[in-house]
């Protein structure tokens, strides 16, 4: 067993009408407007919704086939402000979110897809302090995800470059103050779970029956066990071990995501559409 190592002015009232409400400044005081700085991530979006994500440098520059954007043009500008390259191609500046990040971060293994990691914090009924266990990390998106609801994670990966990379994403995101809620494992979750009174037990891995019975010693009496799945084949062999091994409440969820598309009167679905990734299935164990 392997660990490894995370180091890696107040306005006025107007003469005119009514001043700022009580509400109003709490928000103000909460959320600051905070510009571009560097080091910072940020999210670069043109005008045919082609986005780009870029870390910001003194002296950085971005290239694409429409020229050059200076890092130092977005530097101290505001959130949400518009830039242009020399030869006007204009970007939108933004902080990106996690579903951002997601799509776009460096990856190693395939990851989970936003539409299916907020299913699954809700499934799995993610909080602060919750004790999370983790099998394989991947690249990393579900690890932020749950880090992000506060919970304190112990994954379980067998490639080492997968979990320098899962490492790698959640600190450049999160920051490196998540560290000391998240710890990665070199280990095989097939062979035991070391780990006691778990809260949570979250899968991503092509035999996840196989850590059932491991998990069902892990987890707490009321635990959760989430595993996600591409196969329905993978689905109908967990299903059976965790009916063997005392679970219930067993649930199988399948997430389709359809957008729309309304402009004016034009309003219909999308033509596209992200169907079908994986099957997302739920227990509790049993005293």
């Amino acid at each position: 067993m392997t660990a490894v190592d995370p180091t890696a002015g107040e306005i006025g009232p107007d003469e005119a009408g009514p001043g700022p409400t009580a509400a109003s400044e709490a928000v103000t005081d909460a959320t600051p407007a905070r510009p571009f700085e560097v080091g910072e991530l940020v999210l670069l979006i043109d005008h045919k919704k082609r986005r780009y994500l870029v870390t910001l440098s003194e002296g950085g520059k971005f290239e694409s086939h429409t020229g050059v954007l200076p890092h130092d043009a977005i530097i101290g500008r505001a959130e949400g402000s518009e830039v242009s390259t020399p030869r006007a191609q204009r970007f939108r500046a933004f902080r990106p979110t996690l579903s951002d990040y997601v799509l776009s971060m460096p990856r190693g293994a395939q990851v989970i897809y936003p539409k299916d990691l907020g299913p699954i914090l809700m499934l799995a009924d993610i909080g602060p302090g919750m004790r999370v266990l983790e099998s394989g990390v991947g690249s990393g998106a579900l690890s932020m995800a749950m880090l992000r609801c506060g919970a304190q994670i112990t994954g379980y990966e067998l490639r080492p470059d997968f979990a320098a990379r899962a490492l790698k994403n959640v600190t450049t995101f999160l920051g490196a103050e998540v560290a000391d809620r998240y710890t990665i494992e070199l280990r095989d979750c097939y062979e035991g779970i070391d780990e006691r009174h778990m809260d949570r037990v979250v899968l991503d891995l092509p035999e996840p029956w196989q850590v059932v019975p491991h998990a069902r010693h892990a987890l707490r009496p009321g635990g959760i066990l989430v595993s996600y799945s591409p196969s329905i084949l993978q689905v109908t062999q967990t299903v059976d071990a965790l009916h063997a091994a005392g679970f219930d409440e067993l649930s199988t969820t399948e997430v389709l995501n359809r957008t729309w598309h309304i402009e004016g009167a034009a309003v219909r679905p999308d033509h596209r559409m992200v169907a079908h990734t994986g099957f997302l299935t739920r227990a509790r164990l049993l005293a």
